[in-house]
């Protein structure tokens, strides 16, 4: 049984995995290198498989990382797009193909009736060994999931993965790409529909191009200061960061013409929905289709007969990673018989069929020129490391972060050291180790400061913490991140109000708090350096845009501890309005799903703070939405016009009556006349709740197509009753008692 401290742990690890998650899928903008954040969803995974008490259907370990951004119409997609499991050691890839192997066998004896023979085992259980099927070994790309979907030959649609439900259509953006075939080869028996998924990517030699004309765009905006705005609409002029994230960014331009003037590229791997043409019944054969079609398909392709070809795959293209025009950062074993695909199934996240290998993160020694210490909204102090420019993982970094006070001293680098610096193509890259052998002598250990560098103010470190905060909340470096958090692409979406312009605005004593957004002026903002009038009034246009963002967003804005995207969209979906949740106590917050007591408790706390109330009050006179665009009580979502339950989400229209008071139903799968957001805010308008998972308390499960095999099976074990997407309907008219 786990101990309460470990229940905190599995509890801590989820809402870090799922905060890491955002940054990476939905805003491309990570805080931490691809090997932490492994290593956080390692230990999750490890406690939750020792305490199987702790398991959650809830868990990022269920379920594909990312959540589609607001920018974007939202796109269901009809099969789900699945992340795949990882593995980084020969030893866990070798288990990994030992156990596929047995996998394979017991279901292809089971098929045929027959018992595993002591000399079956001994073959089934040797990774090196013939495997019995095959393996197709491809490189995994590093850019940014696509799925594209073609109907009759044309391509019609495009969206991103998302959190594998549901994504961005990006169909105008990817239209843009050169690679992308826009039309498919006519050939014999062609599908009438396929949905073709696969990366977009950047090259290494078009990113480096790319940087190449923003260095000298830069240099254009510092040679001539009146062509600023004609340039760059007042935005600085950067390099990008490496180049998946360009490609990503790249992809998620709001206008398609930005996106058409990135060098974006693609590589198909594999089908999704298919609607007629040729038959498949391997994944080779699914590739030569793509090929066939005319899409692009990568040519270090290859099939294994055995494990020791698998592995040796992999090895070479470790070896070889860098020999390419474009990041890979792994490689993936796909099995290519369909059939025995449909055997081996799905875990609640990923496939048994599939395996990502991950290779070891690029690591690079330079030397540790100083460590600084950063000051985050919150007040906490992170120490960094300053080092002279190396080039890891593809791209130059000269900073790297050193996370906090234990970790420098476990480390024990000093300013002067040699260190190993370790990227794999991420954005923040970490100092894994001081190289001893070239310290000079007498080189002093590095002290942790006991003021902060912004303000002067003390530096604390609670007992029991391992991290260190600044304790002067009108610090103006505090001042600046709480602001540029409010501002961000994540809460706010305040176009052109990023760190640097926020820094520039609290140092002009235009800005102290969020509140402060709404009252800039364009006269004020144009005596500044660096703003014109159209400039200006672009970003007081922004300020203006950011008031119509829902509630969730606003929360998320407001840096409530422990309140993240999807808490925060839980929040707003039960109260409704910030007033609502200004008044509401820790019990009534408790009351829904997914919000514990820490949460609750931190946000009561947030709001009994005066500051805090000031702060709202000023919010909601500046004309900031204060409620969710769509509150329960006032959504009345249609059904079929022969039930006499009247037309779609019309303003003003009466609620439902509430039907479904205390009824708990779950919905699965794709359902034809409800979006999986439309058939949830049907029950929730009348008085039902939706759970993400079944459980004992569930009363029914709606089964649309392609539905999650697990709650169907967990319903069925339980006795739940579940009900077709007609049966529903009647539900939405009737209540529970349609059901029989």
């Amino acid at each position: 049984m786990a101990t309460t401290q470990e229940a905190e742990e599995v509890a801590a690890l989820r809402r870090l995995v799922d905060y890491h998650n955002w940054r990476y899928y939905t805003l491309d903008d990570p805080e931490i290198s691809d090997s932490v954040f492994d290593s956080l969803i390692k230990r999750l995974q490890e406690l939750e498989e020792a305490h199987p008490g702790l398991r959650s259907s809830e868990s990022p370990t269920q379920r594909v990382g990312g959540l589609a951004a607001d920018t974007f119409e939202k796109v269901r997609h009809r099969i789900p797009m699945r992340s795949l499991g990882n593995v980084f050691s020969p030893e866990e890839l070798e288990a990994w193909v030992a156990r596929t192997k047995r996998g394979v066998g017991a279901a292809v004896l089971s098929s045929a009736g027959g018992d595993v023979t002591d000399e079956e085992a001994e073959v089934l259980d040797s990774p090196t060994g013939p495997l019995g099927f095959t393996l197709v070994c491809e490189p995994k790309f590093d850019g940014l999931a696509i799925s594209i979907r073609y109907e009759g030959g044309l391509l019609t649609e495009a969206s991103t993965r998302g959190d594998g439900l549901v994504g961005e259509n990006v169909t105008a953006n990817v239209m843009t790409i050169k690679g992308v075939p826009k039309v498919l080869n006519r050939i014999g028996d062609m599908p009438e529909v396929i949905e073709v998924r696969g990366e977009v990517y950047m090259k290494i030699s078009d990113f480096e191009e790319l940087n190449r004309r923003q260095a000298e765009l830069a240099a254009e905006v510092v040679a001539s200061a009146n062509e600023v705005e004609a340039i760059s609409g007042q935005r600085p002029v950067r390099l990008f960061a490496n180049p998946r994230n360009s490609a990503a960014g790249s992809l998620r331009q709001k206008d398609p013409k930005a996106t058409a003037s990135r060098p974006l590229s693609f590589w198909a791997y594999e089908i999704g929905d298919k609607i007629g043409g040729r038959e498949v019944k391997r994944h080779s054969e699914t590739l030569q289709l793509l090929r066939d079609l005319g899409l692009p398909v990568n040519d270090l392709v290859e099939t294994a007969e055995t494990g020791a070809e698998a592995i040796s795959y992999c090895a070479r293209r470790e070896e070889q990673r860098h020999a390419m025009d474009y990041e890979i950062d792994g490689a993936v074993l796909k099995v290519d018989e369909l059939e025995l695909r449909e055997k081996l199934g799905f875990t609640a996240k990923a496939p048994r069929w599939a395996i990502a290998y991950k290779f070891a993160p690029d690591e690079q020694a330079t030397k540790l020129l100083d460590i600084k210490v950063s000051i985050g909204r919150t007040g906490k102090a992170t120490p960094f490391a300053q080092m002279e420019p190396v080039k890891v993982g593809g791209s130059t970094v000269a900073v790297a972060t050193l996370h906090n006070q234990d970790q420098v001293a476990l480390k024990d680098v000093r300013p002067g050291d040699t260190v190993i610096v370790r990227k794999a193509g991420d954005v923040i890259p970490e100092v894994v180790r001081p190289v001893l052998e070239l310290r000079p002598d007498d080189l002093p250990s590095w002290q942790f400061p006991t003021k902060c560098p912004s303000c002067g103010a003390p530096l604390v470190r609670l007992p029991g913490e391992s991290d260190t905060f600044c304790t002067n909340a009108e610090c103006p470096e505090q001042r600046i991140q709480r602001i540029a958090h409010f501002a961000s692409r994540g809460a706010m979406d305040i176009e052109g109000l990023g760190e640097k312009r926020v820094e520039q605005l609290v140092e002009s004593g235009l800005l102290r708090d969020p509140a402060d957004i709404y009252d800039l002026n364009a006269s004020k903002l144009m005596e500044l350096e660096g703003f014109k009038q159209l400039s200006a009034q672009n970003l007081i246009a922004g300020c203006e845009e950011s008031k119509r963002r829902p509630l969730n967003r606003l929360l998320v804005g407001l840096g409530i501890r422990h309140v993240g995207a999807t808490v925060a969209e839980l929040i707003a979906d039960h109260f409704g309005t910030i007033d609502a949740i200004e008044a509401a106590e820790v019990p009534q917050i408790e009351m829904i799903e997914g919000v514990g007591t820490v949460i609750a408790e931190s946000l009561h706390s947030f709001f009994m703070l005066e500051d805090n109330r000031r702060l709202i009050a000023r919010l909601r006179e500046a004309g900031v939405t204060a409620a969710s665009i769509e509150p329960i009580g006032k959504l009345a979502t249609s059904v079929s016009g022969e039930l006499g339950t009247g037309s779609a989400d019309k303003a003003g229209e009466a609620a439902p009556p509430r039907i479904l008071e205390g009824a708990v139903i779950v919905v699965t799968g794709t359902l034809a006349k409800f979006t999986r957001e439309e058939a949830e805010a049907a029950i929730k308008a009348r008085g039902g709740k939706c759970p993400s998972s079944v459980s004992g308390k569930t009363d029914l499960v709606v089964v649309g197509e392609s539905p999650g095999v697990s709650k169907v099976n967990k319903a069925d074990s339980l006795g739940v009753p579940m009900a077709d997407e007609e049966t529903f309907e009647r539900v939405l008219s009737m209540g529970l008692g349609a059901i029989g």
